[in-house]
Order: structure tokens, then sequence, then C-alpha cells
């Protein structure tokens, strides 16, 4: 494991630095993270494979490297976050010692700096991270350059419309809350930083991404698997939340439903555009 920074100052990094250390407790080892992070991983097995050379984007705690290295993947795993970075660098040394992981404190937007470290066979970023990317164009440009032909991007964003959180807080008499993510744009607090949350449409994100990017796979990330602010209720119906996963697996690809999750993750292929 090789750790190494770029040293810049981010605001997105700042915020997440605030929570890094509590970040597994809140959301990796919660009933519904793990929920939601084992259909990532599904599909993660069906795209990536044995010997290939992997960039992550937004890679937090180091979750998803450490999986991606217990199938033989060999990660560049970046964060805007220093403190996530830290707690990634000290899982690692823990639990895969001599994985072939590699991380860097560097944001979305600077990833081209990463040319170096090229070609890579495919890009990662999970849960989000790309949604505090105010330009994704400018950095689609920059990735284009650094996978190889045929390269697979998998990208979970949050959705524009997640019918779960607009069904519950409608429920809760809070209607500025259930529908504060299909204006496109919201302020998310974390500590005491304020951070712009962008929320593009199926569209927006096409058309940022082309023509170096096509999409060749979509699905809904909690379709019926509820957002994890609302833990405390899987904690009290657990076989509820079995048997919602179950039903979140057959309806997470069908029109309609797969735009009405929590998150909406994607496959793109690099073209010879």
């Amino acid at each position: 494991m090789i750790v190494t920074s770029s040293k810049t100052t981010h605001l997105a990094g700042a915020a997440f630095d605030s929570i890094a250390e509590q970040y597994d407790d809140i959301f990796t080892h919660s009933l519904i993270g793990r929920a939601q992070r084992n259909a990532v991983w599904q599909v993660l097995r069906e795209t990536f494979r044995s010997g290939q050379h992997v960039l992550e984007l937004n890679c937090g705690t180091g979750e998803d490297a450490l999986f991606l290295a217990s199938m033989g993947v060999s990660v560049f795993a970046c964060d805007a976050s220093e403190r996530m970075i830290t707690v990634a660098a000290r899982r690692v040394a823990a639990e895969r010692r001599g994985a072939q992981v590699q991380l860097e404190m560097r944001s979305s937007e600077n990833i081209g700096g990463l040319r170096h470290a090229a070609p890579f066979d495919g890009v990662l970023s999970n849960f989000s991270g790309l949604n505090c990317v105010s330009n994704l164009a400018s950095m689609a440009r920059q990735l284009a350059g650094m996978v190889r032909s045929r390269g697979q991007l998998v990208l979970c964003l949050s959705s524009r419309v997640c019918l779960w959180e607009t069904l519950w807080f409608l429920a809760q008499r809070q209607p500025h809350r259930a529908i504060r993510r299909w204006r496109g744009a919201t302020m998310a607090q974390l500590g005491e930083i304020q951070l712009a949350v962008q929320y593009p449409t199926m569209s927006d994100i096409q058309k940022a991404f082309a023509p170096a990017f096509a999409v060749r796979q979509r699905m809904g990330i909690g379709v019926t698997v509820p957002p994890s602010y609302l833990e405390h209720l899987a904690r009290r119906f657990p076989q509820l939340l079995i048997g919602l996963t179950a039903i979140d697996r057959r309806v997470a690809t069908w029109p309609g439903f797969r735009s009405l999750g929590d998150h909406t993750l994607l496959v793109l292929e690099r073209t010879d555009a």
C-alpha cells in the first residue's frame, strides 16, 4: 500500500473530514448501507476482473477498494478528504496488508493529475461522491485520456427523485424536504461546512460524459430499500428490510422504477470517440 497526497484545499474534502472517523458506523456497517452496497458489489463482480487496474474516485474509508482488492484488482483510490484517506490507509493495513491499493488525497475535479498512473481498465465512484462535483463534463474529459478503450466506469450517484424520500417527508409534513432533490441542487450541512450538492438528470450525465463514454447499463440502488437516514426503522423491522431488499433486486432495472431509487448506478464504456 502506498499513500500520497496532492495537498490542495477542497470544500467537500474539508466537509467529509468532519465525519471520517464515524462514517463506517453511520453508513458502512449499517443494515441499509450494507444492503445498498451489496447491490453495487454485484455489479462490480460482473464488471471488473482479477489483474485489472482500476481508479476509484471518492473512495471514503476504503470499503470498496478493499472489496476490489479481494477480487485481485489493483486499485488507485482517491478522496478529497485527508481524514478519509487516513482511515482508509488504516483499514487497508489492518484488513488486507499487502493488497495492491494505492491511496492519494485528490479531488475528482483534479483527477487529470494522475496521468502518470494511467492507463486504467476502469473507474469506480460509489455513493454520491460525484454529486459534489459541479462540472462533470470537465472531469469526464480528464478521465477520457486515462481510461483504455472499452474500459468501464461504474458510477453511483444520488438520484434526482427518490420515491422513499418523497413519501417519507410528505408523511412527516415536510414538503420542502420531500422535493429537495427535484430542484437539481441543494445545500447540505456537514459539521460547520455548507456544501453544494448536485442532482443531475440522466440526460445531464449522458451529455457530460459524451462522446468519450456511452451508458451501457442503468439501475436503481435503493428503490424499495430506504435511504440510510431511516436506519432506525431497518433495525426495528429487520425482516421487512430483508423483504424489501429482495424486491429491490427484482425492480432495480425496470424502466420507471430504476429512476426512483435513493441512488442511480450507471455502467459506462470508453468509446473510440
